[in-house]
């Protein structure tokens, strides 16, 4: 791909710098630079990297614009997709089989896989969920305890949930996720063994396992599923990027020393996670 091949599709597609940058793990400064014809030869290790967020994005858009676009098809744009981190699909594992059926896996199979096991099932394709890091958790924990002080002292009809927790996305029986924390605003049956139905808000935290399917496959999902709100938590650089989908939206990043606003409250509650940051730094991360 050609650099005025990328500046064409970045205006078409109505990608900023900043959205590239943060997909692709180039630097900003570096994505403005290219775009705007300072670097006359960028490495091609940053061109490809930048080449593979515009494909990426092509890829999202169509799918967009063709909703019938399913099954097996969209399966192996998926699998495409996950390229860059191809140990996420699961093939086989242990004493069961996942080698791939001529058409989609189904919650049948999700639930046949042993306890043990960690998976995700989207649209009928498995992915691996790795044990999270301790990095992880630290920040997890941090953003549990505050969304949760939120719903209790302004009274929010919500509840705040942690993975491990099945949520069945689409009312079908070909995609069940397991965010690391999502909040369910409303009545919920307290027996059941799932959430059904997109939750209102959705926060995510990258690996750099997770970084695609989370960033890419997931925001598409997301937003086609009716999630109001996703966050998208990157530890290393000590951002959030909240995606606010009912609006006509652009993504807005906050660092982790910014009090960052909850959407679903109205403007109640915010999330700061500077004690976090003391944290990781201890750690020396």
């Amino acid at each position: 791909m050609t650099l005025e091949e990328m500046r064409r599709k970045k205006i078409e597609y109505g990608l900023t710098s900043e959205m590239i940058a943060q997909a692709s793990g180039v630097p900003l400064g570096t994505v403005q630079k290219i775009f705007g014809g300072i670097t006359k030869a960028p490495r091609k290790r940053t061109i490809d990297a930048i080449a593979q967020v515009l494909l990426e994005e092509e890829q999202r858009q169509t799918w967009g614009n063709n909703p019938q676009y399913r099954g097996a098809e969209q399966k192996k744009s998926y699998e495409a997709l996950a390229q860059p981190a191809p140990s996420l699909v699961r093939e086989s594992a242990g004493n069961y089989s996942t080698a791939r059926k001529p058409d989609c896996h189904t919650l049948e199979d999700y639930y046949a896989l042993p306890e043990e096991s960690r998976a995700e099932l989207i649209d009928g394709v498995f992915y691996d969920q790795a044990a999270p890091s301790r990095m992880h958790q630290l920040v997890l924990e941090a953003l549990f305890v505050q969304f949760w002080k939120c719903a209790e002292e302004h009274d929010l009809p919500c509840e705040v949930y942690l993975s491990p927790c099945d949520v069945r996305l689409d009312h079908d029986d070909y995609t069940m996720v397991q965010p690391d924390l999502f909040v369910v605003c409303g009545y919920e049956d307290p027996d059941a063994r799932r959430i059904e139905g997109a939750p209102d808000l959705i926060a995510e935290i990258l690996s750099p396992a997770t970084r695609m399917k989370d960033m890419v496959l997931k925001l598409y999902k997301y937003q086609r599923a009716g999630v109001k709100e996703y966050w998208i938590v990157d530890p290393k650089k000590r951002t959030v990027t909240i995606h606010i989908f009912e609006d006509e939206y652009l993504p807005k990043t906050y660092s982790f020393q910014e009090d960052i606003p909850v959407g679903l409250s109205e403007g109640r509650c915010f999330i700061n996670l500077s004690g976090a940051v003391k944290k990781l730094e201890r750690h020396g991360w």
